[in-house]
């Protein structure tokens, strides 16, 4: 499972190299002192779009047929995957409509706008949203591209695992927020399938700590979601996700935070790298200041997903 994921990523890398930007890993002078650690930022919020989603939005819609793009295409988000995928459609001629929690944040709304596509509102959950998504695709024949719950998708996420290998070669640990769980699936695997001791971390708000309950459970759960600052990662996992065994092959450990300590870790990233982050990404970062004991001495990367918050969230956060 891993090898083939790996492999899949390092066939994705070549075929969106012309589509996707290769981001910057920035090492951090004042996470490093505070942490007694080597720590590294993977700037995924300086990708097209604002987020990591459009390497995986890219690569699948790549590996569509001709008779598939023509038919167009469905995709449900909170907000990231729906402007990646909007933004690939845009590059490669495909239509196709956006479905979106109601009170997805607005900036992450504008954003899909922004790429010409198509919104729609519809549910609370980010799980009802796939549904719905998923029949009204099976409906008007057209296709639907999850936002993790795809091998291609997944294979598009895992390219910044190569990114960090080419990076930082020697790159021990890695902190990763999770929701449906494709992006560390496709990290992860290209980690592990390089050096199996990388350990890898995978952050989740305990708002909506879906997939680490379900690790620890054996199986997929059904857990409501409470509001949280990480709507990027809050909701359900479809009931056949390909990502929970991934999930459960490639993450070593998982560290669930409150929304205080998603604060605080937005709060001292934006005064100490002068930079806006998404609360998906806050949790990574409060993963990190959770595991500080643990990392001592490592040479640690942690992924910042996404930039897109909204100016009211921001406001607050300063």
């Amino acid at each position: 499972m891993i090898g083939k994921t790996a492999r899949a990523a390092r066939r994705a890398a070549k075929r969106i190299a012309p589509l996707v930007r290769h981001t910057p890993l920035h090492h951090s002078v004042a996470f490093s002192e505070r942490l007694g650690a080597n720590i590294w930022f993977k700037l995924e919020n300086r990708q097209e779009t604002g987020s990591f989603k459009l390497r995986g939005a890219t690569n699948r819609l790549l590996t569509l047929t001709d008779d598939q793009r023509a038919r167009g295409c469905v995709a449900a988000s909170s907000g990231n995957h729906g402007a990646a995928v909007a933004c690939a459609m845009q590059q490669l001629g495909v239509a196709g409509v956006i479905f979106v929690p109601e009170g997805t944040s607005s900036a992450k709304v504008e954003k899909i706008r922004q790429y010409d596509g198509e919104v729609e509102f519809f549910g609370t959950d980010g799980l009802d949203t796939e549904q719905h998504a998923r029949a009204y695709a099976a409906q008007h024949d057209m296709f639907y591209l999850s936002p993790y719950n795809d091998e291609e998708v997944i294979a598009g996420q895992g390219t910044i695992g190569i990114e960090i290998l080419g990076q930082l070669p020697d790159v021990d640990v890695v902190f990763i927020a999770v929701g449906g769980g494709g992006l560390i699936g496709g990290i992860g695997s290209v980690l592990k399938n390089h050096d199996p001791g990388i350990r890898v971390v995978g952050c989740q708000p305990v708002a909506s700590p879906v997939m680490a309950r379900s690790v620890e459970a054996g199986e997929i759960l059904e857990m409501a979601s409470e509001p949280t600052l990480s709507d990027g990662t809050a909701g359900g996992i479809e009931p056949d996700a390909i990502t929970f065994p991934l999930n459960q092959a490639v993450v070593d450990e998982w560290v669930v935070v409150d929304e205080d300590e998603i604060v605080a870790a937005m709060r001292l990233y934006l005064r100490s790298e002068s930079g806006a982050i998404e609360g998906a990404a806050g949790v990574a970062i409060a993963g990190l200041l959770a595991s500080a004991a643990e990392i001592a001495g490592s040479n640690v990367v942690v992924l910042i997903c996404g930039g897109n918050i909204s100016a009211e969230t921001l406001n607050q956060l300063e």
